[in-house]
């Protein structure tokens, strides 16, 4: 299980996650082309490694565990994904 970024990320983008996390899954940083197009912020479920420490950094609380994802934001569990998916194309 990963850890997904939801709705309260879209226009804020916070990198208080990026800077935490130990194994750099979150995407784009801010030091990266493409961060001032991107909408919000993304895990990368494959790379993820559940350790909770983003989720204490969000300032917004827009970081879940992907099974406590509420039903209105279940679409951000693909949105994560996705972000990955086009990236490594």
């Amino acid at each position: 299980m990963a850890y997904v970024i939801n709705e309260p990320c879209i226009g804020v983008k916070d990198s208080s996650c990026v800077e935490v996390c130990p194994v750099d899954c979150i995407h784009p940083t801010p030091d990266e082309p493409g961060f001032a197009d991107a909408e919000m912020l993304y895990i990368d479920p494959e790379e993820c490694i559940d350790c909770d420490a983003c989720v204490e950094a969000c300032p917004v609380d827009a970081i879940t565990p992907e099974d406590q994802v509420p039903e209105e934001w279940q679409r951000f569990v693909e949105l994560n994904a996705a972000y990955y998916k086009r990236a490594s194309c």
